[in-house]
């Protein structure tokens, strides 16, 4: 179908079209007033009352702290500066179970406790407190201070079992051309120490050949085997293949493969057995055996649910993640479990409340590494390591392999074996036709809405925007024209927005409405069609939001509207659409031209500009440039 041909300009921008837009817009306004007052009549009220002072605290930056915990909690707040001169009261409007989630969190957001690393009131009233002299810090004393001290905190641990594999004979005698074409024909993967590092000359550390069937891997463990052929599996994925030997052996891994190409299961199944072979019994155990951090909910949740089909001598998983009831994961935490998925800020809160004890924790998985760095958890998981035991096994994954992925590698695995299947440079999933038009901002609508109609009854699309309120908008449309489809984004409850993809997992609905929390880590195998609706803020996030279709053997297609402001990805989406043999419109490669010029432009006139700068009265400091951006 040629979208751009079945909706041209003229019909854009028609006036019919306008006025429609104006009504919907004001029918939304009426729906969503309606909608506000008939919650606030309905609702249960609580007023608790905090300090005056305290108020702009809890209000935040043009409200937006308020904003956030009305989203967490589903509740509406409402401050009365007029009740009091030392108090000032707030009234929640929800449900009991909501105002007590709301009334918890703004105590909680209004304490002062110090953290650790931050100075108490007293510390920093105490003006005798010497400082430190860092112009003559003695560096190299102070680090062999804090190794002595790390070795002497980790002293008393029991020594952890890390090597499970017994290597299957078929494996150990497979030659070197036989080793070499298993992983070739596995989607080309590539396998190396990623440090070129030895640990001691007594050690000799190698890389394991890589196995071809379930049964190489796991024959000493049946059990294991019986639940894999419970899940229908026929043979092992790629990145399977060859991360399964390494972990089994105690090795540290980094798994670089794009999303839905069975990572998960690649770091679960070791984990299970590292959990049941530790020398104490599991119920000695200070706490969880398995740490999995992950960059959002949803792949938290995804993640609990894979490790919820797999049953292993009753070991018991926990998923904690911000929005969620923090009462119930607390409870069980508390009760005891062996594995742990969280994403990196309830974590913290957990482990600063005493409640999670991760100086237990013997195998570390960080999930969707270079997700999270993007997302600025850098300083929460080196916080974090910290506190893990560093004799432990650590598995990172990652889709991409930035600079910033690489250096935590560096500071805190040991002799990682890196695995990346089919190459490490940027790369789209093959199995997905990548459509390019570019348009106005005017035509994007009515060519989605024209997609829409032309959808098939098994069709599945994840349309992406770049704003909450766009999707907000294209939900309200779609349901005042009687069209099914559901939203997510991180404005949304959390419990909605894990109804959201469930319905679309069930085909009760076909569309989905998403903004980028939904790019990365979502698995729903079936979803044939991507719309990029607002050209992604970088292509790596274009990378992962075609990622989203063409899973598990699927094909798919995605449909990418650009306008001219998105013309600075031109080149490198066309390095993307050359690389996976993809049709490229002529006008890309001219909006690529376009920006080159523009930059080479730009440069030469800020060349002139320090010039003139540092020549002074040459003649060019009045000069201005009328070059348009086009």
């Amino acid at each position: 179908m040629d979208y751009k041909q079945s909706y041209g300009k003229s019909y854009s921008r028609s006036n019919n079209r306008g006025n429609n837009r104006g009504r919907n817009s004001f029918r939304r306004d009426q729906y969503s007033n309606s909608v506000r007052n008939n919650f606030d009549q309905q609702s249960e009220k609580l007023v608790i009352r905090i300090d005056t002072e305290k108020v702009g605290k809890l209000i935040g930056k043009s409200g937006s702290n308020i904003r956030e915990l009305q989203d967490k909690t589903g509740t509406r707040i409402y401050v009365d500066r007029s009740t009091g001169n030392d108090t000032t009261g707030v009234t929640i409007v929800g449900c009991t179970e909501a105002q007590e989630q709301a009334k918890n969190l703004i105590e909680e957001s209004l304490s002062d406790p110090p953290y650790p690393g931050q100075q108490s009131q007293n510390e920093h009233n105490d003006q005798n407190k010497p400082e430190i002299d860092f112009t003559n810090f003695d560096w190299s004393q102070a680090n062999k201070q804090c190794d002595e001290y790390r070795k002497e905190k980790w002293s008393k641990c029991t020594p952890i079992v890390k090597n499970f594999y017994n290597e299957h004979p078929a494996v150990a005698n497979m030659t070197k051309e036989q080793v070499a074409h298993i992983r070739k024909s596995n989607n080309n993967i590539e396998v190396k120490f990623m440090f070129d590092e030895k640990e001691s000359d007594s050690e000799q550390l190698s890389i394991p050949n890589p196995i071809e069937t379930f049964e190489q891997a796991f024959e000493s463990y049946p059990e294991i085997l019986e639940e894999i052929r419970k899940q229908g599996f026929t043979k092992p994925s790629p990145i399977q293949c060859q991360a399964w030997p390494i972990l089994l052996s105690g090795q540290d891994l980094i798994g670089i493969a794009q999303t839905g190409t069975g990572k998960t299961l690649a770091f679960l199944l070791p984990a299970l057995i590292h959990i049941e072979g530790q020398p104490i019994p599991r119920s000695e155990r200070n706490g969880p055996n398995v740490l999995v951090m992950a960059p959002t909910r949803e792949l938290a949740l995804q993640i609990e649910k894979e490790v919820n089909k797999y049953s292993y001598h009753g070991i018991k998983a926990v998923c904690v993640y911000g929005g969620g009831n923090r009462k119930e994961q607390v409870n069980i935490v508390t009760k005891g479990v062996e594995i742990v998925i969280a994403t990196p800020g309830r974590l913290n809160d957990l482990v600063e409340a005493n409640i999670l004890n991760i100086a237990s924790i013997t195998y570390l998985v960080l999930d969707e590494a270079d997700r999270m760095l993007d997302m600025g958890f850098e300083p929460q998981i080196r916080k974090t390591l910290l506190d893990v035991r560093p004799d432990r096994q650590t598995v990172m994954t990652s889709a991409t392999w930035p600079q910033g992925v690489r250096r935590l590698a560096q500071s805190y695995m040991k002799n990682p074996i890196q695995v990346f299947v089919g190459s490490l440079d940027l790369a789209t999933v093959h199995t997905v036709m990548q459509k390019i038009y570019i348009i106005s901002e005017e035509e994007k609508s009515d060519m989605m809405y024209q997609f829409f109609r032309g959808m098939a009854p098994t069709d599945k699309v994840i349309v992406f925007f770049g704003k909450k309120t766009r999707v907000d908008d294209v939900a309200s449309d779609l349901a005042l024209q009687s069209v099914s489809c559901q939203s997510i984004h991180g404005g949304r409850e959390q419990a909605d927005r894990e109804q959201a993809l469930e319905d679309l997992k069930t085909g009760e609905v076909q569309i989905l409405l998403a903004t980028d929390v939904a790019s990365r880590g979502i698995d729903i195998e079936d979803v044939t069609h991507v719309l990029n609706y607002d050209f992604p803020r970088d292509i790596e996030e274009y990378v992962h939001r075609v990622g989203r279709t063409g899973r598990a053997g699927r094909t798919g297609e995605s449909i990418t509207f650009m306008t001219r402001r998105d013309w600075s990805h031109a080149k490198e989406l066309i390095h993307l659409l050359e690389e996976a043999q993809q049709e490229i419109p002529e006008e890309l490669y001219q909006m690529a031209d376009r920006h080159d010029a523009w930059k080479e432009k730009r440069a030469n006139e800020k060349q002139l500009e320090r010039l003139d700068r540092g020549g002074g009265g040459s003649g060019f400091s009045n000069r201005r440039s009328n070059t348009r951006r086009w």
